[in-house]
Protein backbone atom coordinates (compact mmCIF):
# COMPACT_ATOMS: atom_id res chain seq x y z
CA UNK A 1 0.00 0.00 0.00
CA UNK A 2 2.87 2.38 0.69
CA UNK A 3 4.03 1.94 -2.91
CA UNK A 4 1.47 4.52 -4.01
CA UNK A 5 2.97 7.32 -1.92
CA UNK A 6 5.70 9.53 -3.25
CA UNK A 7 9.09 9.82 -1.58
CA UNK A 8 8.24 13.39 -0.66
CA UNK A 9 4.98 12.46 1.10
CA UNK A 10 6.70 9.62 2.97
CA UNK A 11 9.41 12.02 4.13
CA UNK A 12 6.86 14.57 5.36
CA UNK A 13 4.76 11.90 7.08
CA UNK A 14 1.67 12.60 5.00
CA UNK A 15 -0.92 9.95 4.50
CA UNK A 16 -3.12 7.77 6.58
CA UNK A 17 -2.80 7.95 10.35
CA UNK A 18 -4.00 4.31 10.47
CA UNK A 19 -6.81 4.97 12.95
CA UNK A 20 -9.79 6.13 10.92
CA UNK A 21 -11.11 2.66 10.14
CA UNK A 22 -11.61 1.85 13.81
CA UNK A 23 -13.76 4.93 14.33
CA UNK A 24 -15.73 4.16 11.18
CA UNK A 25 -16.40 0.57 12.28
CA UNK A 26 -17.36 1.67 15.81
CA UNK A 27 -19.88 4.16 14.43
CA UNK A 28 -21.44 1.48 12.22
CA UNK A 29 -21.62 -1.02 15.08
CA UNK A 30 -23.31 1.53 17.34
CA UNK A 31 -25.76 2.37 14.55
CA UNK A 32 -26.58 -1.32 14.16
CA UNK A 33 -27.05 -1.66 17.94
CA UNK A 34 -29.47 1.28 17.90
CA UNK A 35 -31.79 -0.36 15.36
CA UNK A 36 -33.30 -3.06 17.63
CA UNK A 37 -33.16 -0.78 20.67
CA UNK A 38 -35.10 1.97 18.87
CA UNK A 39 -37.66 -0.49 17.50
CA UNK A 40 -38.14 -1.88 21.01
CA UNK A 41 -38.54 1.56 22.64
CA UNK A 42 -41.00 2.70 19.95
CA UNK A 43 -43.22 -0.32 20.56
CA UNK A 44 -42.89 0.20 24.32
CA UNK A 45 -43.80 3.89 24.02
CA UNK A 46 -46.83 3.10 21.87
CA UNK A 47 -47.96 0.48 24.36
CA UNK A 48 -47.42 2.82 27.31
CA UNK A 49 -49.06 5.82 25.64
CA UNK A 50 -52.49 4.70 26.81
CA UNK A 51 -51.27 3.53 30.22
CA UNK A 52 -51.01 5.55 33.39
CA UNK A 53 -48.06 6.74 35.44
CA UNK A 54 -48.03 3.61 37.59
CA UNK A 55 -47.81 1.35 34.54
CA UNK A 56 -44.89 3.38 33.19
CA UNK A 57 -43.07 3.17 36.53
CA UNK A 58 -43.68 -0.59 36.64
CA UNK A 59 -42.33 -0.85 33.07
CA UNK A 60 -39.11 0.99 33.96
CA UNK A 61 -38.79 -0.91 37.25
CA UNK A 62 -38.59 -4.20 35.36
CA UNK A 63 -34.86 -5.11 35.32
CA UNK A 64 -34.87 -6.12 31.65
CA UNK A 65 -36.61 -2.93 30.56
CA UNK A 66 -34.37 -0.75 32.74
CA UNK A 67 -31.28 -2.43 31.31
CA UNK A 68 -32.48 -1.97 27.74
CA UNK A 69 -33.32 1.69 28.38
CA UNK A 70 -29.91 2.18 29.97
CA UNK A 71 -28.24 0.56 26.94
CA UNK A 72 -30.30 2.74 24.60
CA UNK A 73 -29.17 5.86 26.45
CA UNK A 74 -25.51 4.82 26.52
CA UNK A 75 -25.32 3.82 22.85
CA UNK A 76 -27.34 6.84 21.71
CA UNK A 77 -25.17 9.39 23.48
CA UNK A 78 -21.95 7.62 22.44
CA UNK A 79 -23.14 7.51 18.82
CA UNK A 80 -24.15 11.17 18.98
CA UNK A 81 -20.76 12.13 20.40
CA UNK A 82 -18.92 10.20 17.68
CA UNK A 83 -21.05 11.66 14.89
CA UNK A 84 -20.75 15.27 16.03
CA UNK A 85 -17.00 14.76 16.56
CA UNK A 86 -16.58 13.68 12.93
CA UNK A 87 -18.57 16.68 11.68
CA UNK A 88 -16.52 19.11 13.79
CA UNK A 89 -13.21 17.53 12.74
CA UNK A 90 -14.16 17.58 9.07
CA UNK A 91 -15.77 21.01 8.72
CA UNK A 92 -14.33 23.35 11.36
CA UNK A 93 -11.03 24.83 10.21
CA UNK A 94 -10.16 27.13 13.13
CA UNK A 95 -7.94 25.12 15.49
CA UNK A 96 -9.09 26.73 18.75
CA UNK A 97 -12.72 26.66 17.64
CA UNK A 98 -12.40 22.98 16.78
CA UNK A 99 -10.93 22.16 20.19
CA UNK A 100 -13.61 24.19 21.98
CA UNK A 101 -16.40 22.47 20.04
CA UNK A 102 -14.94 19.02 20.64
CA UNK A 103 -14.74 19.67 24.39
CA UNK A 104 -18.27 21.12 24.39
CA UNK A 105 -19.52 18.07 22.47
CA UNK A 106 -17.92 15.75 25.02
CA UNK A 107 -19.37 17.62 28.00
CA UNK A 108 -22.88 17.91 26.53
CA UNK A 109 -23.02 14.23 25.59
CA UNK A 110 -21.60 13.13 28.95
CA UNK A 111 -23.98 15.38 30.89
CA UNK A 112 -27.03 14.38 28.87
CA UNK A 113 -26.22 10.68 29.06
CA UNK A 114 -25.50 10.82 32.77
CA UNK A 115 -28.72 12.69 33.56
CA UNK A 116 -30.81 10.31 31.46
CA UNK A 117 -29.17 7.21 32.93
CA UNK A 118 -29.53 8.56 36.49
CA UNK A 119 -33.23 9.25 35.86
CA UNK A 120 -33.85 5.70 34.66
CA UNK A 121 -31.91 4.22 37.56
CA UNK A 122 -33.77 6.40 40.07
CA UNK A 123 -37.15 5.25 38.76
CA UNK A 124 -35.99 1.64 38.52
CA UNK A 125 -34.67 1.47 42.06
CA UNK A 126 -37.20 3.67 43.88
CA UNK A 127 -40.35 2.69 41.93
CA UNK A 128 -40.98 6.32 41.05
CA UNK A 129 -41.23 7.63 44.61
CA UNK A 130 -39.50 10.93 45.21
Amino acid sequence: MSGYRTDHSRARGLGSAKHGAGHWIAERVSALALIPLCVWIIFAAVRLSSAGYGDAVNFVSNPINATLIFLLIAVTFWHMHAGVRVVVEDYIQDHLGKIALLILNLFICALGGTLAAFSVLKVAFTNGSF
